[in-house]
C-alpha cells in the first residue's frame, strides 16, 4: 500500500538559480547583506547558496559568528514558504555539526522553531522536528527542549501528525526522558497523555526509556478512575517489563498490587496488559515468590470469554509455579 511522502521539492514557480558568491570569507557577509534584501527572489537566492556552504563546518563556524542565526530565526516567521522551507533546511544541515549544535542551542533556535509546529506547509514542519530530534540526543538540547515546553505540544502533535513525523516526534520525546526523564515528567508529559487518552506505550515504543522516574508514576495510573488511563499505564508497563531494568523498576514501585487488582477485574480494560505484566515479574524470584499466593486470581481468568486473555492466563500460571531443577 503506497503511502504519501512529504517532499522537499521546491514549486515549479521558483527560480532555482542560486545567488552569485563572493570569494573566500566575504561569500558568507555578502549573503548575510541579501538576505535583508526587500527582493523576494534575492533572498530565496541568498538562502539556496547559504544552503550549499553550510556542509562545511568552517563555514558553518563563521556564520555562527557573524550572526546568521539570528537572521534565520527571523525568516522562520517570512510569510514566503519557500523562504521557510529553505531557512529549515539550513538549520537542519547545520545541526549536523557540533558546532551548529552548539550555536543553536546557545542563540535559541530551539524556542523559534516552535513557532513552526503549525505551519500550514509539511516540509517546514518537517525540517523542525528533524532538529528537534537532533538536538534532543544531545544532553543540552534535550534540556533546552524541555525547557521550551515543547513536550506537551509534541504529544498533542501525534494526534495529527503523518508517520513520518511522529517517527520523529517519538525519537525527540523517547530522548528527552531518556536524558532527563525527571524534568520531562515535571512537565507534564504523563499527564498530557493520560487527558488525550493516548497510549502511553506509544513513548516507549522501540526504546529502551522507561526509568525509575517513570515507572512510578505509571505504576499510579494503574489505580486512576479511567479505565483507558488504566489501560495505556498497563501496556506501557507491558512494554517496559520485557527489559530485565524494566522488571526491576516495577517490582521497585510495587506494581504487582494493582496489577492484580485489574486482573481481578472481569470487565477491565486492563486485563490482558496486567496478566503480561506479571508474567514477566513472575521471571524474577522475587515476583514469582509474591505472585504464588494470587494463583487463583489467574484461574479465574481462565474463564474468560477472551480467548487471549485466556492463554495469558495460562501461560502466566505456568511461569509462577515453575521450580528450577
Amino acid at each position: 500500500m503506497a503511502h504519501a511522502r512529504i517532499s522537499a521539492n521546491l514549486p515549479p514557480d521558483i527560480d532555482p538559480t542560486k545567488a552569485p558568491i563572493a570569494f573566500g570569507r566575504r561569500a558568507l557577509p555578502k549573503l548575510q547583506e541579501e538576505l535583508h534584501s526587500p527582493e523576494l527572489l534575492t533572498q530565496q537566492r541568498a538562502l539556496m547558496a547559504l544552503c550549499d556552504l553550510v556542509h562545511d563546518p568552517e563555514n558553518v563556524y563563521q556564520a555562527i559568528e557573524i550572526g546568521f542565526l539570528d537572521n534565520l530565526k527571523s525568516l522562520l516567521l517570512h510569510h514566503n514558504s519557500t523562504v521557510r522551507q529553505k531557512t529549515t533546511e539550513i538549520l537542519c544541515i547545520m545541526a549536523m555539526h557540533n558546532v551548529g549544535r552548539q550555536g543553536l542551542i546557545q542563540n535559541g533556535v530551539i524556542s523559534a522553531l516552535t513557532e513552526l509546529l503549525d505551519d500550514p506547509v509539511d516540509i517546514c514542519r518537517k525540517n523542525a522536528h528533524r532538529i528537534f530530534e537532533m538536538m534532543a540526543k544531545l544532553h543540552e538540547g534535550a534540556v533546552d527542549i524541555l525547557h521550551a515546553g515543547l513536550i506537551p505540544s509534541l504529544v498533542f502533535k501525534l494526534e495529527t501528525e503523518s508517520d513520518e513525523i511522529q517517527e520523529l516526534i517519538l525519537d525527540t520525546l523517547s530522548n528527552s526522558l531518556r536524558v532527563e526523564a525527571a524534568e520531562a515528567l515535571a512537565t507534564g508529559a504523563v499527564t498530557i497523555l493520560k487527558e488525550k487518552k493516548r497510549n502511553l506505550s506509544i513513548i516507549l515504543k522501540g526504546k529502551s526509556v522507561l526509568c525509575e522516574e517513570v515507572t512510578p508514576v505509571l505504576v499510579s495510573l494503574l489505580e486512576d478512575t479511567d479505565p483507558q488511563v488504566q489501560a495505556s499505564a498497563a501496556g506501557a508497563l507491558m512494554f517496559a517489563t520485557v527489559k530485565p531494568q524494566g522488571r526491576f523498576s516495577a517490582l521497585a514501585a510495587e506494581a504487582i498490587p494493582p496489577l492484580l487488582k485489574l486482573v481481578a477485574e472481569e470487565t477491565s480494560k486492563a486485563r490482558l496488559s496486567s496478566i503480561k505484566t506479571l508474567t514477566m515479574l513472575a521471571e524474577l524470584p522475587e515476583g514469582r515468590k509474591t505472585l504464588l499466593d494470587h494463583i487463583d486470581t489467574f484461574q479465574q481468568c481462565l474463564n474468560d470469554p477472551c480467548e487471549a486473555v485466556k492463554r495469558a492466563a495460562k501461560i502466566a500460571i505456568s511461569v509462577i509455579k515453575w521450580k528450577p531443577f
